[in-house]
């Protein structure tokens, strides 16, 4: 079992930032990339960005440029630095982890950004 937990959603203004974070715990297990997604009321969950243990990261056309993301391999934690948010950016945040074949999810963070 793997276990994923975020923490550092909540409410900002538009143009502010935050910074999510993201543990992983369990026994035995290596993890490859690891990621975040969103979900708007109404939306379908999408990729916000992941970044491989090797270091390479991909990102939505939508967050390029605004947000960050990085990952400590020894802590096993992703984080994700947003900047310049708006309020299309509101939404429930949800962390993924590759290990094996299977995924895993945290439970997520809401982010509210307010106009």
């Amino acid at each position: 079992q793997v276990q994923l937990v975020e923490s550092g959603g909540g409410l900002v203004q538009a143009g502010g930032s935050l910074r999510l974070s993201c543990a992983a715990s369990g026994r035995g297990f290596t993890i490859g990339t690891m990621g975040w997604y969103r979900q708007a009321p109404g939306n379908q969950r999408e990729l916000v960005g992941t970044v491989t243990s090797g270091g390479s990261k991909t990102y939505a056309d939508s967050v390029k440029g605004r947000f960050t993301i990085s990952r400590d391999n020894a802590k096993n934690t992703v984080y994700l630095q947003m900047n310049s948010l708006n309020p299309e950016d509101t939404g429930f945040y949800y962390c993924n982890a590759k290990v094996g074949i299977r995924n895993w999810w945290g439970q997520g963070t809401q982010v509210t950004v307010s106009s």
